[in-house]
């Protein structure tokens, strides 16, 4: 057996109780003697609060609670948001407005939270929030990515936020003014929002001088010590726990100021409190993803290898510095900026302004896309441009694999990698394009092909615990420290442990979401959940292991080295006594030896690793009427080792609909007041099940050495890969109809619009 385990695909164990209606979200395990939270929002996107009546709200039916921000303070309650703060260009400090749990004095978005009723139904507690009478002097609303118009803050009087910078700026510069051939591209990535099949909720219970707080988020610990900080409480006096979580991408890993004044209510009132978004206040509410704008620019030698890269991006923060999504943008652009290309300068310069909207952060991966996404497009529009193929364009400036381990210009090792070969593999499995492209022809259709290779920076927090724990009953819980979101952690971490110890798996239990369960951990975010629980699974195998030896070489009269584990028994020379782990622990338990029944052990990786793969997609569009769809769909990914292929792959497959869906149909509009124009799914259109091909996947693993199992993770890389395959689709398909700008969403009447104006342009 394989250090790394069986690489065997199994089905999710989980999804039994998922796809019968017996999952235990938020929303199925309210206390009967809770009380309902419901929030009024601010009605208008900018203004100065001169009124705020709750009176009628306080004396309303049910109402046991309503609190502003006044309230929060007198309460001692530590009101203001923990946001990120980055450096800027010239070395100081970014911009570091406060951002209150509700609003103070001034409203800066439509949505955001103002005052929170609490009361006996939910029902009551939205009527009475109803009830809330607030008046605003209003004030311009800024939406444009510049610096300049109404300021939203007085930290910010040009609403620019940082201008933060990466890169050799003088020698990128020089590389372009000897450059035989330079390239530019302006490109934009459009807003888009979660839409988790589980909008975001909470409730929270004190007794006993503890809360209790049990939310749908992405991880317990980081909440736990927000939480702490927060509300002025020891964090062993606050228990976080999160059930199943109906999605998360990034956007319900944030502490967000609902969870608080929830927190709050419970501890002034002493009974539970429980509150749920409905589908708009979630769209109005939760951390946007995307919304920025990039010039990239390219610079090639007479040979068209690449000799420098450089981006100038602007990107919209939303109204306030959020909790981390700064440092993720930038951190992780900067991470993936060079792609999978030998380059050997880069300049890379980010501007984040303030504008009248909720705050953007992680979605799908905050970074990885975004970045992605202008290097690939840049790099089709330079192939275009120079007359080459796209393919050779790539091949010829790739890594090669004798050059690993390869420091890019941004100071990133990559470990390993063999992306020749598996954009071959891709190659291969696309072949008959042209065939393809004079068929729709025929019928009056263009088709277009689309390239994307991608790579990741895989690692996020690089330490993780893990518990294992032998019952009475004869089965195992497995202790995790990081929280699944519909990924199938229950079923591949048992799996994990399963190979490695060859404990049935279905006897083995995973336990997650519980801060009293582990000292620490994690949480999910950044594609890391295998690649470090796993890790850490590991070690506590080792430990585990050592554990046993000793007793079992008294059990078996040999001595301790002579004792060996296979994965599956204890053996030694000379003796017959062969148990395996969960025959140990029942004649340790016999002989009193509770102490084994435990076994814990934390690590901490050393190095990143790098998943990385092509995508291809070939795209239909009807000149007539601008429909475009996505008629096929290629991904080899190289993934490193595997531990469920099967769980790999509906990674993958949901990654590349979420990709589509942004690249065809997703779009946040606001109008010129700052009124969210798609805040429900009549207006935001996300992907239908007729417009997603069937996905062709491909595993051509290169093993990582950063980490014992080769494993590299895959979380995100679906989407990674697939916005930058897809509009590259759409622009080959156009090019021909003389379109040289193509920006998503590429919705029937955008495609028509470029294809018209074009036309008129070229008679």
């Amino acid at each position: 057996m394989e250090k790394f385990g069986k690489s065997q695909p199994m089905k999710r164990t989980e999804d039994q109780r998922f796809l019968t209606g017996q999952g235990q979200y938020i929303d199925d395990s309210v206390p009967a003697d809770a009380l309902y939270a419901a929030f009024f929002r601010s009605p208008v996107a900018h203004g100065r609060i001169k009124a705020l009546d709750l009176d009628a709200a306080r004396e309303a039916d049910g109402v046991r609670l309503v609190m502003a921000l006044d309230d929060l303070a007198e309460a001692g309650i530590d009101t203001v948001l923990s946001a990120t703060r980055l450096s800027n260009r010239d070395g100081s400090k970014a911009a570091a407005p406060e951002r209150h749990m509700l609003a103070k004095d001034r409203v800066r978005f439509v949505g955001e939270p103002v005052a929170v009723v609490i009361a006996e139904t939910q029902t009551q507690a939205r009527d009475a929030a109803e009830l809330i009478w607030i008046e605003t002097e209003d004030l311009p609303a800024k939406l444009d990515l510049a610096s300049g118009g109404e300021p939203l803050h007085d930290e910010a009087p040009d609403n620019r936020a940082f201008d933060w910078g990466l890169g050799d700026e003088a020698a990128t510069e020089a590389a372009f003014q000897n450059a035989a051939h330079t390239v530019r591209l302006d490109v934009a990535d459009n807003r888009v929002i979660v839409t988790s099949i589980e909008p975001r909720g909470c409730q929270a219970h004190w007794a006993g001088g503890r809360l209790h707080f049990a939310y749908g988020g992405q991880g317990v610990w980081a909440m736990r010590g927000q939480l702490a900080q927060k509300l002025k409480l020891e964090p062993d006096s606050i228990r976080v726990t999160t059930p199943d979580v109906g999605g998360g991408f990034g956007m319900k890993a944030m502490p967000y100021p609902e969870y608080f004044c929830v927190a709050a209510a419970a501890m002034k009132l002493g009974r539970p409190v429980y509150w749920m978004s409905d589908r708009s206040e979630a769209m109005l509410s939760d951390h946007h993803g995307r919304d920025l704008t990039s010039l990239a620019e390219l610079a090639f030698d007479a040979d068209h290898k690449v000799t420098a890269y450089r981006v100038h991006s602007k990107v919209n923060l939303g109204a306030y510095n959020s909790h981390f999504g700064q440092a993720i943008q930038t951190s992780l652009f900067s991470k993936v900026l060079m792609g999978v290309y030998d380059v050997q300068t880069t300049f890379l310069r980010v501007e984040g302004f303030y504008t009248n909207t909720t705050q953007v952060d992680a979605y799908r991966g905050a970074g990885r896309p975004e970045a992605i996404y202008v290097l690939e497009r840049a790099m089709d529009r330079a192939a275009r441009e120079l007359g080459v193929d796209p393919w050779e364009l790539r091949r010829k400036n790739f890594i090669r694999p004798e050059a690993f381990p390869y420091k890019s210009a941004t100071g990133e090792t990559y470990d390993v990698g063999d992306f020749n070969m598996v954009l071959s593999r891709a190659g291969e499995q696309t072949r008959g394009f042209a065939d393809r492209k004079a068929a729709d022809a025929a019928r009056g259709l263009t088709r277009g092909q689309g390239l994307c290779y991608y790579i990741e920076s895989i690692l996020g927090d690089p330490s993780e615990n893990a518990k294992v724990e032998f019952c009475e009953d004869g089965t195992v819980k497995l202790y995790v420290g990081t929280q699944s979101n519909g990924q199938g952690h229950e079923t591949v971490y048992a799996q994990f442990l399963s190979d490695q110890t060859g404990i049935p798996m279905d006897q083995i239990t995973v336990v997650q979401g519980d801060s009293d369960q582990l000292p620490q951990g994690g949480g999910t975010g950044g594609s890391r959940s295998v690649t470090v629980q796993s890790t850490a699974t590991l070690a506590t195998v080792d430990v585990m292991i050592a554990a046993f030896t000793p007793y079992l070489a008294d059990k078996m009269g040999v001595e301790e080295a002579e004792v060996s584990f296979d994965h599956e028994t204890f053996r030694a020379p000379g003796s017959n006594l062969t148990p395996t782990l969960t025959e140990a622990a029942e004649m340790a338990r016999a002989d009193g030896r509770t102490d084994l029944m435990k076994h814990e052990a934390r690590i901490t990786l050393d190095a990143r690793s790098y998943p990385n793969g092509a995508h291809v997609a070939e795209v239909v569009v009807d000149p007539q009427t601008g429909e475009t769809w996505v008629d096929r769909y290629t991904v080899v990914d190289d993934f490193g080792n595997l531990i469920n292929p099967m769980l790999a792959k509906g990674q993958v497959h949901g990654g590349v609909a979420q990709g589509i869906g942004q690249a065809l149909s997703e779009h946040v509009v606001h109008d010129a007041q700052g009124q969210l124009l798609t805040a429900s799914l009549m207006d935001y259109a996300l992907p239908r099940a007729t417009e997603i091909p069937m996905i062709k996947f491909t595993s051509a693993p290169v093993p990582s050495t950063s980490n014992p199992m080769g494993m590299k993770g895959c979380g995100e890389a679906g989407t990674v890969g697939a916005l930058a395959a897809v509009a590259n689709a759409v622009q080959d398909a156009l090019w021909e109809h003389g379109v040289r700008q193509a920006d998503m969403p590429f919705t029937p009447l955008r495609v028509w619009e470029m294809l018209t104006h074009e036309s008129v342009a070229a008679e």
